[in-house]
């Protein structure tokens, strides 16, 4: 269990780009875990189940942790064991449609559609990082992909004539999610007159690069929208998904179907598509009490 714990933490901090404060506190809740399992002979990451993973929350609580620690331990190990299904150590999640105690689901911070035109007004597009960070923005936010998606797109899989970036999702799972003319034209600008400058080796077939024209990296992703952020005079916590957020509440506002949301997401249940509707719900009950007389 130790080996796949390190591989988890690495995971974290490579491929997801988290803080290292939240990475050591998944670290200190995933050692609680394991000395709870070995105390109950589970040496094997391939041996957590459902059953173990209820009776480690009932010795939580039996312990006086309060529900917001709890929850935090939750969190840990629900993240744990979905890279756990996703690396085929185990064949079913046991944290599924579990849900924390006494405590509604975070929702994900999302961006304005104003604030939004601020931060893809910010890239300069008379030099090739411009073009590039113009085109790789627009087109997270008319596709709502994972950032991990955007930034493994290689250059066949988006088509142009046709407008649509054909993804490969969370268990190898392809989708197909259409892109608008704006996204689209950026690309065709950043293919013509950027990504040709910085493309050190003519074999790299992915489509954004860093600057020294090796695919970019879910790092250098971050640094770039936090740098427009910061530009745009936006003061709310930027992630790398930010865009991903607020591509799927702006949709929903503006009458979009929950499923064929669902579907350009990539969720495999709807149940987590459904998040998106508490937000769009909160935000018509604030422009409601902002503006009505008697609200």
């Amino acid at each position: 269990m130790e080996k796949y714990i390190r591989y988890f933490l690495n995971y974290l901090a490579l491929e997801r780009g988290l803080a290292q404060n939240t990475i050591t506190s998944y670290a200190l809740d995933l050692k609680q875990f394991k000395s709870f399992c070995m105390r109950r002979q589970v040496m094997a990451a391939g041996q957590i189940d459902r059953v173990l993973v209820l009776n480690y929350l009932l010795e939580l609580k039996k312990s006086g942790r309060l529900p917001a620690t709890v929850s935090r331990h939750m969190a840990a190990l629900r993240v744990f064991c979905r890279f756990l299904v996703d690396e085929q150590v185990l064949g079913i999640d046991p944290m599924a449609n579990l849900e924390s105690p006494g405590l509604q689901k975070k929702l994900p911070g999302v961006l304005a559609q104003e604030e939004v035109e601020k931060l893809l007004a910010q890239p300069r597009v008379g030099n090739p990082a411009g073009l590039r960070d113009k085109a790789m923005l627009e087109l997270m936010y008319a596709t709502g992909m994972r950032v991990s998606e955007l930034l493994a797109l290689d250059l066949e899989q988006v088509n142009y004539e046709r407008g649509f970036v054909r993804c490969l999702g969370k268990g190898a799972k392809e989708r197909i999610i259409p892109v608008g003319t704006v996204a689209r034209n950026f690309l065709t600008e950043y293919l013509r007159r950027g990504r040709a400058k910085i493309t050190a080796n003519k074999g790299e077939n992915a489509l954004f690069l860093n600057m020294r024209g090796k695919r970019l990296t879910r790092q250098g992703f971050w640094k770039i929208i936090k740098k427009y952020a910061l530009a745009a005079g936006i003061d709310k916590t930027i992630t790398p998904h930010t865009l991903r957020h607020s591509f799927a509440t702006h949709l929903l506002e503006n009458g979009a179907d929950l499923r064929a949301l669902q579907e350009m997401l990539g969720h495999a249940d709807i149940a987590t598509t459904q998040i998106y509707t508490h937000l769009t719900d909160t935000r018509l009950r604030d422009i409601y009490n902002k503006h009505h007389p008697r609200a």
